[in-house]
């Protein structure tokens, strides 16, 4: 079957999207239209029972999970240098990274844009969404304070965790203080999105700007 990228322009998928664009592989797109709740159908549930998105199919893998999705993809093509080598200490470094922001920011995402899902008295819902957010801006201020001072994630340079920081950098740019506005981040999406790969993911998706 090849390389099948289930998507939702702007979600998760994204990631996945740019780094197959890095890589240079051969991949098909395949729309999963939430306006329509697709995600939600008996066809995509049987390909990811969480009914979220991305599903990579993989020749006779399917994968779901957008940080397992991406280090499969760093490992099935290392080629891509988007993970240093297996078993160098920045390996290890990358991994910290790779999980910290799919445990940490990601997963508080959750809470922002869907506040109704962790009440039940719908009133709660708008003191749900500001604790988030106020949660979501010291994440990224220690993320930042670890990035000042060099280009990338890692000493080693460019790899996928940089990708996964400029998606989440993305989502908040609704927010009180978009992550962009700490200098840090802003400069660091500013190098990811001069990345040629990236500009193609964004405008294969019809992301147009502001992209932060």
């Amino acid at each position: 079957m090849g390389t099948v990228l289930y998507y939702y322009p702007g979600n998760a998928s994204l990631l996945p999207h740019m780094m197959l664009r890095e890589i240079g592989a051969e991949f098909a797109l395949r729309l999963v239209d939430r306006a329509k709740s697709e995600q939600k159908s008996a066809e995509y549930l049987r390909l990811n029972p969480n009914g979220r998105i991305p599903v990579l199919i993989d020749g006779d893998l399917v994968l779901f999970e957008t940080a397992a999705i991406a280090m499969h993809l760093a490992d099935r093509h290392p080629e891509a240098r988007l993970a240093p080598p297996v078993g160098a200490a920045e390996r290890s470094e990358f991994y910290k990274w790779m999980v910290h922001l799919t445990n940490t920011p990601q997963a508080e995402y959750r809470a922002w844009f869907y506040p109704d899902e962790h009440v039940a008295d719908p009133a709660a819902a708008p003191a749900v969404k500001a604790a988030a957010g106020k949660r979501l801006e010291a994440m990224f201020g220690r993320i930042a304070a670890q990035l000042a001072g060099r280009e990338w994630l890692l000493a080693s340079g460019f790899s996928a965790a940089d990708l996964f920081l400029f998606m989440l950098v993305r989502w908040g740019r609704a927010m009180p203080k978009p992550p962009r506005e700490i200098a840090p981040l802003g400069a660091h999406a500013a190098r990811v999105l001069a990345r040629p790969a990236v500009a193609a993911a964004l405008a294969a998706e019809g992301i147009a700007a502001p992209f932060v």
